[in-house]
């Protein structure tokens, strides 16, 4: 309805001018100074007042979706099919909160006797010999190790006698004897993998301990410390000597004083004696064992005797899961407590800030590392993988963790190269974590699929001039897809739509594509469609690899003046689906 005015003249046009300013302002409301969308940091992540203790539960009790935490096993089971298996066997281990709502093995722990490398043939054992993998069996955990080095690091600082600020030197006199250039190297620069040494050097061909350590020192650096990022386990050995210097005591004995004793972690370990639950892992001829049981398979570590800073712990998925729910309870668990809180909020802090994604580093933790964590992924999700086909996530924003354990070396290296596997369980373990629809029951749900595009189109009643889009929006994608709004005027060609974008404390505007992290929340989202208009659709394209948890559309509104044209019940979806999570 026109409203009236008794004003005449440029003072009846002020008024008019007002009014209509105003009736804009209610469509699309102001906007504040751009701030750009939310994100997290290390101070984001809380840690509970009491610390959660594992325990077994429903996924209605840990607030998942039974049917997504349903599709974990099963995605696994699937890489053990045909004749080169990603793994011979597996466990895995999936919690909210502390309650576990997965606790799962399949596969086998021993299946195979040897590689024949010339025909690229796996040797079988009788299947009589073979042995399951179960929920107990211990793993070799590679490099989630350097976790366990990390944490002692963590535990001497809070008792002062470490500091990561101090030259490796200043602890280890001889570092820099036959190498100047790494008298620069701190303690950080080693747990951070920017001192610039190499990944990797044959150590286990050497005679002795010290040989191996020489042989260290000497190797020239790759670049100048601190200036980039090289992961590399030189690192964590030397890091690892640091300790047993500082304490006086050997690192395996540093690991169960301050980390397993404590937690309570009982099949934790290095040089566990119990063969008999240990995951076989490669046929190693050119060490001499043959196949590798109940001994660290890192070569470099076996030389070592089998305790160094990067490798050869031994765990159960349950013990790494105390040890996961320890870090996201801030440092404690029971009545232990491992790491001060501020210590603790360092694994959640990225000490190489600068230097590119994939080098993002907190306390010897890896941060959103999205080629093994998908889903799971944010700027403060935390973990690490290991060579044998072990990892660890924790997502301290949503309060989840997930453990899998597998033995994909066995019998071979050459096995099970790709991380698909890690990935096909923390998709479905992000994807559990409910998203609440902003009205309603359902609210719509782009899919989580890899190279597809899903598109939700609306049809309007005619060519629209000056209409006004309004929806609530929640997005958490990989960088690198494309969500976006779009309009045509004819259905064949598409124009990309600028939006206004706002929650209660971030506003910020783009040319119509969005993608990334925004904080895990809902936020409302305003636009003009260009003339002419008569087709509205939300297209989310996602590239070949990795996903996040997702995109929502939800209480849409499409308007002409005061003409509502189109709401949530219009949209014609190819590829999305209503979800009530």
């Amino acid at each position: 309805m026109q409203r009236r005015t008794m004003l005449g003249g440029a003072a009846g046009a002020a008024l008019a001018l007002a009014l209509a300013s105003r009736a804009n302002a209610e469509e699309i409301p102001s906007m504040p100074e751009l701030t750009g969308p939310p994100t997290a940091g290390p101070y984001d992540v809380t840690f509970p007042e009491n610390p959660a203790q594992l325990r077994y539960g429903s996924c209605g009790d840990a607030r998942l979706t039974a049917a997504h935490i349903a599709r974990i096993t099963p995605g696994l089971e699937s890489f053990m099919a045909g004749p080169a298996p990603s793994f011979p066997g597996y466990t895995v281990l999936a919690a909210r909160d502390g309650v576990v709502v997965e606790h799962a093995a399949g596969g086998h722990r021993l299946r195979y006797s040897g590689w024949d490398e010339a025909a690229k043939t796996a040797i079988e054992l009788p299947p009589a010999e073979w042995l399951p993998a179960e929920t107990g069996t211990v793993y070799d955990l590679a490099s989630i190790s350097k976790l366990f080095t990390a944490t002692v690091t963590g535990a001497l600082m809070d008792e002062g006698l470490v500091d990561l600020k101090l030259p490796v030197v200043e602890y280890l006199p001889d570092f820099d004897a036959l190498d100047p250039q790494k008298t620069p190297i701190t303690l950080g620069h080693l747990l951070s993998h920017t001192s610039g040494m190499i990944a990797f050097i044959n150590l286990y061909s050497l005679p002795d301990e010290q040989a191996r350590m020489e042989a260290i020192y000497a190797r020239p650096l790759r670049r100048p410390p601190g200036s980039g990022y090289e992961y590399s386990d030189l690192n964590l050995i030397v890091l690892g000597k640091i300790l047993e210097i500082v304490a006086e005591k050997p690192l395996d004995a540093l690991v169960a004083e301050l980390i397993c004793e404590p937690l309570g972690l009982k099949d934790t370990g290095y040089n566990l004696a119990d063969r008999a639950r240990t995951a076989a892992t490669e046929y190693q001829p050119w060490t001499g064992r043959g196949m590798v049981h109940g001994e660290a398979h890192d070569e470099n570590a076996w030389a070592f005797g089998g305790v160094a800073g990067h490798a050869g712990v031994f765990a159960t998925a349950w013990d790494l899961a105390v040890f996961g729910q320890m870090i996201l309870n801030g440092g404690r668990y029971g009545g232990a407590e491992i790491l001060t809180p501020n210590t603790a909020r360092l694994v959640f802090t990225d000490m190489n800030a600068g230097m590119g994604d994939s080098a993002a580093r907190g306390l010897g933790w890896q941060l959103d590392q999205r080629w093994y964590m998908d889903a799971m992924s944010s700027p403060v999700t935390v973990g690490h993988t290991g060579y044998t086909g072990t990892s660890l996530v924790l997502d301290p924003l949503a309060g989840t963790m997930l453990v899998l354990l597998t033995n994909r070396v066995h019998p071979t290296r050459n096995w099970g190269t790709a991380s698909a596997y890690r990935r096909a369980a923390s998709r479905p373990m992000g994807r559990a974590v409910p998203v609440k629809p902003k009205t309603g029951r359902t609210a719509w749900y782009a899919g989580q699929a890899d190279a597809v595009t899903a598109t939700l189109t609306a049809v309007l009643p005619r060519a629209t001039s000056g209409a006004k889009a309004s929806f609530a929006l929640w997005y958490d994608t990989e960088a690198t897809d494309e969500a976006v709004l779009e309009a045509s005027a004819d259905g064949a060609t598409w124009t990309a739509v600028p939006l206004s974008l706002r929650t209660e404390d971030h506003c910020w505007r783009t040319e119509g594509v969005f993608s990334g992290f925004a904080g895990r929340r809902w936020i409302q989202a305003d636009a003009v469609l260009p003339d002419g208009a008569a087709r509205v659709r939300w297209r989310y394209t996602s590239d070949p690899a990795y996903q996040g948890r997702g995109v929502y559309v939800d209480k849409v509104r499409v308007k002409e003046g005061r003409a509502l044209l189109c709401e949530d019940a219009d949209l014609v979806p190819d590829g999305w689906e209503l979800a009530g999570d």
